[in-house]
């Protein structure tokens, strides 16, 4: 006789936790993300001047803000959700490195955010596999 075994009240009360806290971290991530695209877009001054300091010119700002789009777009698509983490862990990395190494600030805003991606980036580590596995399966 097989028996079955059903997930605890428990497991499951905790499953939908897990998966709130995601769902809430990535939308205020994506508002965030298109929040700091809108100032890129938009030419403001603190912005521009970072860029400047970069030292690549407008196009790098523009890049920016356009990944930074797309990024929040796809954190609300339960498929890409994992790999627009995974990128915002990227280019939150890579401006942790600007902050610190070109401008000469704190990097106060994009640790925060590197941060919450990489939770959201654990948290949905599994549809990233899936992702994956679709991909490489053709």
């Amino acid at each position: 006789m097989a028996t079955t075994t059903r997930p605890t009240t428990e497991r499951t009360t905790g499953g939908r936790a897990k998966s709130i806290t995601l769902w809430v971290l990535q939308v205020v991530t994506a508002l965030w993300f298109l929040m700091a695209a809108l100032g890129k877009f938009t030419g403001d001054e603190v912005v521009v001047a970072t860029f400047d300091a970069i030292g690549f010119g407008d196009w790098f700002r523009y890049l920016i803000g356009v990944l930074e789009v797309a990024g929040a777009v796809a954190m609300l698509i339960p498929r890409l959700v994992g790999l627009a983490a995974l990128g915002f862990v990227g280019l939150m990395a890579g401006a942790v490195l600007i902050q610190l190494l070109v401008v000469g600030s704190g990097a106060f805003l994009p640790v925060p955010l590197l941060v919450v991606s990489a939770l959201i980036a654990w948290g949905r580590w599994s549809s990233t596999r899936q992702l994956w596995a679709l991909v490489t399966s053709r």
